[in-house]
């Protein structure tokens, strides 16, 4: 184990599965106490109690939903009261869409800005107040490259995400002057669960036959052939969350094998 984030409070919300519990593992490994929250809370627990196991630290699972703002007031709460001042922040909580628009309501379009989009709101916003005042603060979120370059099927994900890396950029500018720093993630296709549970809606809907030709089209879309794991993406939020990078804020990295390269 390493040093790096030693003695350092990091809350995760989306931290009970995937890009946010592999980020959480990396941290943890380096000596950060570590809270994962989940809008499942039995998942928040279990991951937790998972990261305890595998790397010693001091960790914390939280059931919240971020789209409510009392329920991230009180995430804060709990977090600070079982591990101390919240010093970074990575929120990796999302859902996905793969409807066209003219197929989408505005149903969905409220549940998508919710919590991919007020959700981030709502946690900067709890947590941005002590970070300013301690002098001090890590914040990352994870964005998307549809929200950069467009992506059939996924507008209304591309729209809020879009918001996201607007907020970020602009948040950045308030608060550099107090050491906090800001900054986006935006990954390309990852290999975590919650791709795997849209991919296997789309497998019974579309049958074997058409699913292989399908995964196939999306691997020639990246020049590295491959999907992305969660741990290529937990090691770019890592590094954003790390003293070498306190001269790095507002941008926006992407990682994603090469799909989009702007």
């Amino acid at each position: 184990m390493t040093e790096g984030f030693h003695g350092r409070t990091v809350l995760i919300p989306g931290g009970g599965r995937g890009i946010g519990y592999a980020a959480g593992v990396m941290m943890a490994n380096e000596g950060a106490k570590v809270a994962l929250a989940d809008v499942v809370g039995d998942r928040a627990t279990e991951a937790a109690a998972r990261l305890k196991d595998e790397t010693g630290a001091h960790t914390l699972g939280i059931a919240c939903d971020i789209a409510d703002q009392d329920d991230v007031h009180r995430m804060i709460s709990s977090a600070q009261s079982a591990l101390g001042d919240i010093d970074i922040m990575v929120n990796t909580a999302a859902i996905v869409a793969d409807k066209t628009f003219m197929e989408s309501t505005p149903e969905d379009w409220k549940q998508m800005l919710d919590i991919c989009l007020y959700g981030s709101m709502n946690v900067i916003h709890a947590v941005l107040p002590g970070m300013v005042e301690r002098n001090y603060g890590r914040i990352v979120c994870l964005a998307s490259d549809a929200a950069r370059t467009g992506q059939a099927r996924h507008s209304y994900y591309a729209a809020a995400k879009g918001g996201v890396i607007s907020l970020v950029k602009s948040v950045a500018q308030e608060v550099g002057r107090n050491g906090v720093t800001l900054n986006v993630v935006s990954p390309g296709a990852t290999d975590t669960e919650l791709r795997q549970g849209r991919e296997k809606e789309v497998l019974e809907a579309i049958g074997e036959e058409r699913f292989a030709k399908r995964e196939q089209t999306i691997l020639r879309m990246y020049p590295t052939r491959r999907l992305g794991q969660p741990d290529d993406i937990a090691a770019g939020i890592v590094y954003l969350c790390g003293d070498g990078a306190s001269w790095v804020t507002g941008q926006v990295l992407s990682i994603n094998g090469g799909f989009a390269m702007v």
